[in-house]
């Protein structure tokens, strides 16, 4: 046998090395097999170096194929359970991409597919059981003492974020009432009927009505109320009532913002005695009437505003007949007569406008009841109870012109 010449470096005409092709595996994507030589040839002994790093497209072993990018967002999607549909979503694309390409990562798409299909499931489940609630109710509890909008109760003061009561704000700063704040909280209560979110338009509109009414409950004598104080509101989101927010709190603040408020507003049987209650209660019944005006006007929607003088008729007569049942002091007694007397008279004019089958004939018997209001008779029983005797401002002094009834305070 012949013993071979030692090997000579290749030489650039002669591209095969000493091996048969086929004898070694092929590198993938049409690489060549080694590393180009200093000399342009290939093979193993081309390179002087004893060590030479492998060269883009080739290894010892074979590449693994890459992981799927989606699998992993839907795997991890799955497990925290915070946007189940998206979990599935991503999951379910991540295995079509997976059947086309060759890509790795389909146990983990399939995972959080099935994961976020359970806590999907478990979302449904949530919302038919009121967990939602319970969930948002936590929620509250947790934040209480943090300073959230949430939070606030009947009888608190407190200050907001740059000072506006208008707008979106969730941080508040709670404060003691006797000084400076931007508003006091006078009370909150729970919409319902809705079993989806009514939009914003909505639930401004419920929102307004209910706070007008609910004031008297809090601030009962309305003439202590400052002229420059007005009713605002903190309503749910859309995103809050997602996870169960339905409550509207009701705030009294400063039409002048820099101006704020010092002092509480509240008067009501902690601070009133018998005979004021029994005045308040009673006057308060046709304010309320009053304050359920309709927004559009008779020649708009006649309906609508027949109707309403229906209630303030209604409530006139009743607010007559407690005014006449209570035993009065001696000293309020003739002028809370004159009260009870002019009520009486005003709810019967109501029943006119009620009747009224056009809008002139609305105007028309609406006319004569603002020229008759005489709030000189409630300043004398007023004084004689120990209440305030300013009479609020009016609001609007055109809205008598549009069928608006003369303010929220008519109680004569």
């Amino acid at each position: 046998m012949s013993i071979p010449p030692p090997p000579v470096p290749p030489q650039p005409q002669e591209p095969q090395g000493p091996y048969q092709q086929g004898q070694f595996p092929q590198p993938p994507y049409g690489q060549p097999p080694y590393p180009q030589g200093p000399y342009g040839a290939q093979g193993p002994h081309a390179q002087p170096y004893p060590y030479q790093p492998w060269g883009q497209g080739y290894s010892p072993y074979n590449r693994p194929a890459p992981v799927n990018g989606l699998s992993v967002a839907s795997l991890v999607l799955g497990i925290l359970c915070c946007v189940p549909a998206a979990g599935l979503l991503l999951g379910l694309i991540a295995l079509g991409q997976i059947r086309r390409t060759g890509e790795r990562g389909r146990g983990m798409a399939v995972t959080g597919s099935v994961l976020s299909s359970l806590g999907i499931a478990l979302w449904l489940l949530t919302l038919a059981t009121g967990g939602v609630s319970d969930f948002w109710d936590g929620f509250k509890d947790a934040a209480k003492d943090n300073g959230s909008a949430y939070t606030l109760a009947k009888g608190e003061c407190f200050d907001v974020p740059g000072g506006s009561l208008e707008g979106f704000t969730y941080d508040v700063d709670k404060l003691p009432c006797e000084g400076r704040h931007d508003g006091e909280v006078f009370a909150a209560f729970t919409m319902g009927g809705y079993p989806s979110f009514p939009g914003d338009a909505k639930v401004s509109q419920v929102a307004e009505t209910r706070c007008y009414a609910l004031r008297y409950t809090y601030a009962m004598d309305s003439w202590a109320v400052p002229v420059d104080v007005d009713v605002y509101y903190l309503t749910p989101t859309r995103q809050s009532w997602r996870l169960g927010d339905r409550d509207v709190t009701c705030v009294f603040g400063n039409t002048d913002e820099t101006a704020g408020l010092t002092g509480s507003l509240r008067n009501d049987g902690r601070s009133l005695n018998a005979h004021q209650l029994a005045y308040l209660r009673a006057v308060n019944l046709g304010n309320v009437a009053l304050d359920g005006q309709p927004a559009v006007s008779p020649g708009e929607d006649l309906r609508a505003n027949t109707a309403w003088a229906g209630r303030v008729s209604d409530a006139f007569t009743k607010e007559a007949g407690l005014l006449r049942q209570h035993v009065w002091p001696a000293d309020a007694k003739s002028p809370v007569s004159a009260v009870a007397k002019e009520v009486d008279s005003l709810g019967k004019q109501w029943a006119q406008v009620a009747a009224a089958t056009d809008a002139d004939g609305f105007y028309a018997a609406y006319g004569p009841i603002t020229v008759e209001e005489s709030p000189r008779r409630s300043v004398t029983a007023r004084k004689a109870l120990g209440l305030a005797t300013t009479p609020p401002a009016t609001d609007d002094p055109g809205a008598q012109e549009g069928g608006t009834g003369g303010g929220s305070d008519v109680e004569v």
